[in-house]
């Protein structure tokens, strides 16, 4: 089986890898260049979409913000899964918060800002202080302004109507601040047939805006009130494939903050802590196979390398320790790879964060050092 991915980043990368021993061949389409390249050497294959759209049993793809007629194309096909609804979801918050309130999900409340008008609109309505979004593109707290006191509403205007004016299509999405314990994420399969699997629930850290820590965790409460907002979303988009909720946690009520169509950084740890792995269940899924168990087999947390293209070779000594490097050139802040370190059970895996920490630098993995102190304090 052949799958084509728009995209050719570390996720095209990562379901090369998982696809290899179910023999289905990954090719990856790069949007930009529209190249056709060998998701792990990135060695060109072929030029323009149409040839590889007839030459793949399967479409998928690994992030949402895909041009309109490229997902036209694709969906034209018959081949492509998700499909370029949830697509056009995840990479449009406008459309993602009326999918949420369409499905009956918990979200925070919001107000759709195209005009200054409806900035002091969303001010009466959301309430200050306020998280503002843009509602295409940003990411990794990119497109995003927080306004924590009325006499910041003028600065912060001249930046956001800046970029609307960028676009004819842009807007933005002024969501109250939700006064948050943690987040959590769960990332889940659902087949062509409507089976569902979901993996464990993830407590993630973000610095600067970033995910730096994704630890899988065990909260029976949370897993049920996740999985049944997974499967609302799922349902209410048809979806087939992974896909991605990302939730915030007040007082052990979860709300949705954002949904990703594909295969998430924050369930990289199912690489090795998880029966199956998100990547292998995404082709699982789109390719009308059986899903995999989801079962956790080991306790896992998964670091991202942010911006370093070296890491001391100690890591490699430590058991349960795995390094996933993504071929990338050095750049400031760039997503580079990722750790994952493994336990048998939960003060093991604490204990092994906490040596990783002793061999890190601090400022790179900063999420690492901050679990250590908390740890040991």
């Amino acid at each position: 089986m052949h799958v084509l991915v728009l995209g050719a980043g570390q996720l095209a990368r990562m379901m090369s890898l998982a696809g290899a021993p179910l023999n289905i061949e990954i090719s990856a389409y790069d949007v930009g260049s529209e190249n056709i390249v060998h998701p792990l050497t990135q060695h060109v294959v072929g030029h323009g979409l149409s040839n590889a759209i007839e030459r793949a049993d399967v479409i998928t793809a690994e992030f949402e913000h895909i041009p309109q007629d490229i997902l036209t194309l694709c969906e034209q096909s018959g081949k492509f899964y998700p499909s370029a609804e949830a697509i056009k979801t995840g990479g449009d918050r406008r459309i993602e918060k009326a999918l949420l309130d369409k499905a009956g999900v918990r979200n925070a409340n919001y107000h759709v800002i195209e005009s200054r008008e409806d900035f002091d609109r969303a001010i009466e309505k959301v309430g200050i202080p306020m998280v503002l979004k843009s509602a295409l593109g940003g990411y990794d707290g990119k497109g995003q302004w927080r306004l924590k006191d009325a006499a910041q509403a003028d600065c912060i205007w001249q930046e956001m109507a800046q970029c609307i004016q960028a676009s004819e299509t842009q807007a933005i999405v002024a969501e109250e601040f939700v006064p948050f314990g943690r987040e959590v994420s769960l990332v889940g399969a659902r087949g062509k047939d409507g089976s569902v699997a979901v993996y464990p629930l993830a407590e993630n850290v973000h610095t600067q805006g970033v995910l730096s820590l994704s630890t899988a965790i065990s909260d029976p409460e949370l897993q049920d009130q996740a999985q049944a907002m997974f499967s609302a979303v799922a349902e209410s988009l048809d979806y087939v494939g992974v896909l991605a909720l990302e939730f915030f946690d007040v007082d052990g009520t979860l709300l949705v903050n954002e949904i990703a169509p594909r295969v998430h950084n924050s369930g990289h740890w199912t690489q090795q802590g998880a029966e199956t792995c998100q990547f292998e269940n995404h082709l699982r899924a789109v390719c009308g196979l059986p899903l995999g168990s989801t079962k956790l087999v080991r306790e896992t947390a998964m670091i991202n390398i942010l911006g370093e293209d070296t890491l001391p070779q100690a890591l490699l000594a430590i058991e349960g320790c795995h390094i996933h490097w993504y071929g990338k050139e050095k750049r400031a802040g760039r997503k580079m790879g990722h750790i994952n370190v493994c336990g048998d059970y939960s003060g093991e895996l604490q204990r092994k964060l906490c040596e990783l920490a002793t061999l890190l630098d601090s400022d790179a993995f900063p999420a690492v050092h901050e679990f250590a102190q908390n740890f040991e304090s």
